[in-house]
């Protein structure tokens, strides 16, 4: 263990960063790292394969901002591409896809990663030392202590910006929060926008099930795991694309399969939380029916501030149900 430690040490202490006229050196290989480290630590992150998940994108904002101090872009695409100059790191694309780069050989935007790249993979004996406790600190101290001036930064289970974004998913009336993704999309530029619109949305698909105890709120199956697989989604009432609305008020829980009925206006919720099935629908007598629960109130969170907006459920049932 201790030739390979020295080895990653090494490749830690020594990454090829980028040097823009008048910034210095790039910081976002060493905070990408950082962030990957503490989701490994949380369990979040729990084999060699790196995916782009919202709560990684999320801790290398919150880590940005705690630790970098130059006039850089906290870009997380740039970094989740250009690793791939490391030794320990591995682009794998999606089945037949291909990643579309710049002239300058750098890549177009955050949707051009997200499209194309499937996963990361770090070697296995890196992970492997991650997952060690006393060789996670070691390598966690040598990217803080040779990158960054903060040598008493610790990394926090909970970013800071996640619960920001939380907060204002939980309090936010629809039209503060449509207004800050208005300000966001006008003064961001557009790979930045594409993922701060991603980390939203990942937060809101937690959220969601979290406000109706990981249970759907028609069928009320509720499946939960040790190991972090949820079962229940977050569905929007009227689409983000729309609305631009991620509050709670625009959301309820769905099993996938009435998620898909719901989007589709096979189902609807009327403003009085009762459940109402297409007459187009025709499905046969099983457990597994949507017509069953035509006429079912739905189960609803224990909060009355969270509720689903009425406004909301009665735009679905007038543009999206299928009479």
């Amino acid at each position: 263990m201790d030739t390979l430690l020295s080895n990653y040490i090494q490749n830690f202490s020594k990454l090829r960063r980028a040097s823009p006229k008048n910034l210095g050196k790039a910081p976002h290989k060493p905070i990408l790292l950082l962030s990957i480290i503490q989701l490994i630590k949380s369990g979040r992150i729990n084999s060699n394969r790196i995916f782009i998940i919202h709560e990684l994108v999320l801790a290398f904002k919150s880590n940005w901002k705690l630790l970098v101090e130059t006039n850089h872009t906290a870009n997380f695409a740039l970094p989740f591409f250009h690793m791939r100059s490391e030794p320990f790191w591995n682009l794998v694309c999606k089945p037949g896809m291909q990643l579309s780069i710049t002239k300058s050989k750098s890549i177009k935007s955050f949707k051009t990663l997200k499209d194309a790249i499937a996963f990361a993979e770090i070697d296995k004996a890196l992970f492997e030392l991650l997952n060690d406790p006393k060789c996670n600190f070691i390598l966690e101290e040598i990217l803080i202590k040779n990158y960054f001036n903060n040598s008493n930064f610790q990394l926090t289970e909970i970013p800071q910006l996640q619960l920001e974004i939380e907060y204002q998913i939980l309090n936010d009336d629809r039209e503060t929060y449509s207004s800050k993704i208005k300000d966001l999309q006008e003064n961001l530029d557009e790979s930045s926008f594409q993922e701060e619109i991603f980390v939203r949305g990942g937060v809101f698909k937690k959220t969601i099930p979290e406000i109706y105890n990981h249970q759907c709120c028609i069928s009320e199956m509720k499946i939960q795991s040790s190991i972090n697989a949820q079962m229940i989604d977050a569905c929007h009432i009227v689409p983000f694309s729309i609305s631009h609305n991620d509050t709670v008020q625009n959301g309820i829980s769905l099993s996938p399969n009435l998620h898909r009925a719901y989007d589709r206006g096979l189902i609807t919720i009327n403003k009085d939380y009762i459940v109402r099935v297409s007459p187009t629908v025709t499905d046969n007598d099983s457990v597994y029916s949507i017509s069953q629960f035509d006429g079912k109130q739905i189960a609803l969170p224990n909060d009355l501030k969270n509720y689903p907006s009425p406004e909301s459920l009665v735009w679905h049932t007038k543009e999206v149900f299928q009479l």
